[in-house]
């Protein structure tokens, strides 16, 4: 676990940053540089774009990660190389002049409820092929072990860039489309960016010729595309979907709703980008031994770190919406449930690396379609019944019973489950802290009520789970660094 707590830390510290500044945009400027209009235009866009991201990588981003260290020799890994750089365009081509050809047909369809979408389409397929060859470069250097600099452009790059261009907004140094333009410059910016880091690490040799396990390949990427579609149709279909049936602003309210929760998957997403390579050197390897132990003890630290960010936002919450305009502050349900679904994420440890990446994602897809297809009509029954909070609790079900198949699939197929005695006790300590601190806060100024609350917490937290002996990475962690603070 060295590497990979060595390099989740950094990447824990550029996902915090990127989140802190995200929250300042999604709370503060978005809210209030931005009509509630544009700013659900803006959430629309990109949960369109982050839903059609898989399909314009080909699953690219995936199969280098599966494949990459199954190639010995250089020659083979350049012809390996050269078809994922080109894959993603068999289906970026045919989607752009289906788009070209059938625009009018498509605008009318997405824009039945909010007539400003239709002029904005293009913003969408521009933005999701930059998402893609981001993804793709990521990937590149992800198999090499590196992937500090790649998380700062996954996760700061381009909030700074929406911050820059939300003051310019302000200031009125440009109008609101120039902004959203901005926008999606910045995503196409970041993407080549990452190329050329992603070049300079490996240079890229072009060999056209035949590769080993070419259809393996293929067959691969062509099924994570639906594989890496749920998950993220899982997640963004209910802002895509809200366009339909409420006024774009409700998308807005729900989208800053979201952030606040999200903010608990950052532990996931910083370790996820290590844990990846090193599951599928494991299961390259048949080492079931290194993968438990993974499994365990990734699973453990990740719900112990995101338990306390669940906490200090559920406990938070209500000071924290006195603090935005009132407008937004009917989500308090859904932060509940979307932070709940991101806790279970976290408890699952590397167990969608496991599945991706082994050859038992096959089986993984009937599930994930199925539930994907439970997602949509869940959100086609709720949100007309219950608006935001009916599309939150569609995505609650639809990520509760998804992770508890692959769960279940897992063990089935390994013999493995990510839980220890560990896990028991951590899950008693989080309901102890929100029986004690929920119904009660500083009688001060919502701001100075959440640091003392926070800081409060924090450390009681931090205190019993050293107290409990609950994790020893985690333990080791911190006395490595109080030792190192003391030198």
């Amino acid at each position: 676990m060295g590497i990979v707590l060595r390099q989740s830390l950094r990447n824990t510290i550029s996902t915090y940053l990127g989140f802190g500044i995200g929250a300042i945009n999604a709370l503060f400027l978005y809210t209030n540089f931005l009509t509630d209009e544009y700013y659900g235009l803006v959430a629309y866009i990109l949960s369109a774009a982050n839903i059609m991201m898989p399909l314009m990588a080909f699953g690219v981003h995936n199969t280098i990660v599966k494949f990459y260290s199954s190639f010995k020799s250089k020659n083979a890994l350049n012809s390996f190389l050269t078809l994922m750089l080109f894959l993603p365009l068999l289906i970026a081509i045919p989607v752009a002049s289906i788009g070209y050809v059938a625009y009018d047909t498509i605008a009318d369809l997405l824009s039945k409820e909010n007539t400003i979408v239709r002029a904005y389409l293009w913003y969408i397929f521009i933005t999701a092929i930059s998402m893609a060859y981001f993804e793709v470069f990521f990937a590149w250097v992800k198999v090499q072990m590196k992937t500090v600099f790649g998380n700062f452009m996954k996760e700061v790059f381009h909030r700074v860039g929406a911050m820059l261009l939300l003051f310019s907004v302000y200031f009125k140094l440009i109008s609101v489309d120039t902004f959203l333009i901005g926008i999606v410059a910045v995503y196409a910016l970041r993407a080549f960016i990452m190329m050329l880091y992603a070049f300079a690490k490996w240079l890229p040799v072009f060999r056209f010729k035949r590769i080993d396990k070419l259809k393996s390949i293929i067959n691969y990427a062509l099924l994570i595309i639906i594989a890496g579609s749920v998950a993220t149709l899982i997640l963004d279909i209910d802002k895509f979907m809200l366009n339909n049936y409420l006024p774009i602003e409700t998308i807005a309210y729900y989208s800053v709703a979201v952030f606040i929760a999200t903010v608990i998957a950052v532990p996931q997403r910083a370790m996820h980008q290590i844990l990846l390579p090193l599951t599928a050197k494991f299961l390259n390897d048949d080492n079931r031994i290194e993968l438990k132990d993974l499994y365990q003890r990734s699973s453990l630290t990740l719900f112990i770190v995101s338990g306390l960010i669940f906490l200090l936002i559920v406990l938070n919450i209500n000071e924290l919406y006195k603090i935005i305009p009132e407008e937004f502050s009917g989500g308090l349900i859904v932060v509940f449930l979307i932070s709940f679904a991101k806790l279970y994420d976290n408890l699952l440890g590397n167990n969608n690396a496991i599945l991706f990446n082994s050859d038992y994602y096959r089986a993984v897809l009937v599930f994930g379609v199925g539930l994907a297809i439970m997602a949509i009509v869940l959100n086609m029954v709720l949100i007309p019944r219950l608006g935001i909070n009916g599309s939150a609790l569609a995505t609650f079900i639809a990520i509760a019973v998804y992770n508890t198949v692959k769960i279940i699939y897992v063990h089935a197929k390994f013999k493995m489950l990510p839980f220890t005695i560990a896990t028991l006790k951590t899950l008693c300590l989080l309901i102890v802290f929100v029986l004690i601190f929920y119904f009660w806060d500083f009688t001060f100024h919502p701001i100075v009520n959440i640091l003392l609350k926070s800081v409060l917490i924090g450390l009681a937290y931090l205190l019993l789970v050293l107290r409990l002996r609950l994790s020893e990475d985690i333990s080791s962690s911190v006395n490595a660094f109080f030792s190192k603070s003391s030198e």
